[in-house]
């Protein structure tokens, strides 16, 4: 684990987003509408916990345990029309329900019970077909994440978090060197890191209680398909207009690919500048807390209703 901030991996996505930004071809940020759009943004709002798709209540080791594992199969974003959706549920909280529901009734997963999981105990959990190529990405997720907290935590989810000694970039830095949370894409031969997972699950340790965290303003936004989606319905991200039938034609981008690469980039570096902008105004608020005030906008039916841009990864 990295010692300095300047080693971080929540740093060095903000750095490669915003060189992206300043690179891409089909993606562009019109700064203009920075000041204004910031401006207008909500204040942090702590909803209360949908005990459905969230564990509330239990010992400290079953809701860390509830956190990674949900955390570490927080993707799949590109598959969701293709799933078993719950009434009134989104992909996202349909595999957080069956993960609720699971460790509910029978308590978390242990350790050895991931690191033998296979597609169709997922699919199990999920309600989900075991053939469906989610299972199996998800099963090879949640192996590694029982065989890194055994080996090199002693069994314990409490335990991950404590090594991060209340650092919330040291935590997503932990996490992020680990197979189940790999987030990297390449852009002109040079690697650009994204660690969704891996920053939003110091954000949704600290959220739920499990420790203080310091540095949460130092988590960049947590780069997947709705923030480039909100943002670009927003005017913020203008799109090259072959990119945007190709998105509006419901056509899967590839994961890696240049404008695949430069949306995720771009709605990281619009974050970066919005949180800038609310700073400079004496009304702060954190990336992360910009990313979630834009990811709850994007369940409204305006952006619901518009096709948004999907590519099929383990990313997000």
């Amino acid at each position: 684990m990295s010692t300095s901030s300047s080693g971080y991996v929540s740093e060095r996505v903000r750095e490669a987003a915003a060189w992206v930004a300043g690179r891409a071809r089909t993606v562009t940020i019109d700064r203009s509408l920075i000041s204004p759009y910031a401006a207008e943004l909500p204040p942090p709002q702590l909803a209360p916990p949908d005990p459905e798709t969230e564990l509330p209540d239990g010992d400290r080791e079953a809701r860390a345990a509830f956190a990674i594992c949900l955390d570490a199969i927080n993707f799949g974003s590109g598959w969701w029309p293709t799933i078993r959706k719950r009434p009134g549920r989104s992909g996202y909280f349909t595999v957080a329900a069956g993960v609720t529901e699971r460790f509910g009734a029978v308590g978390p997963w242990t350790p050895a019970e991931l690191e033998s999981i296979d597609a169709t105990a997922v699919a199990t959990v999920l309600g989900q077909d075991p053939e469906h190529p989610l299972m199996a990405d998800f099963a090879t997720a949640l192996r590694d994440v029982g065989t890194r907290v055994e080996a090199d935590h002693g069994g314990s989810f409490a335990a991950v978090i404590d090594a991060a000694a209340g650092s919330a970039p040291a935590l997503a830095d932990l996490l992020a060197g680990w197979a189940a949370f790999a987030d990297v894409s390449t852009y002109e031969g040079r690697e650009v890191p994204f660690f969704k997972r891996a920053q939003i699950a110091a954000a949704d340790v600290a959220r739920m209680g499990l420790a203080e965290l310091r540095d949460l303003d130092r988590l960049t936004a947590f780069a997947d398909n709705l923030v480039p989606h909100v943002l670009r319905l927003d005017g913020v991200l203008r799109l090259d207009p072959a990119l945007t039938a190709r998105i509006e034609a419901g056509e899967l981008l590839a994961h890696g690919s240049p404008e695949e690469v430069e949306l995720r980039a771009g709605a990281v570096q619009a974050v970066e500048l919005l949180a800038a902008a609310r700073g400079a105004a004496g009304q702060p608020l954190t990336p992360a807390e910009i990313d979630t005030a834009l990811w709850n906008r994007g369940g409204g039916e305006r952006y619901k209703s518009r096709p948004r841009p999907r590519s099929r990864n383990t990313a997000y």
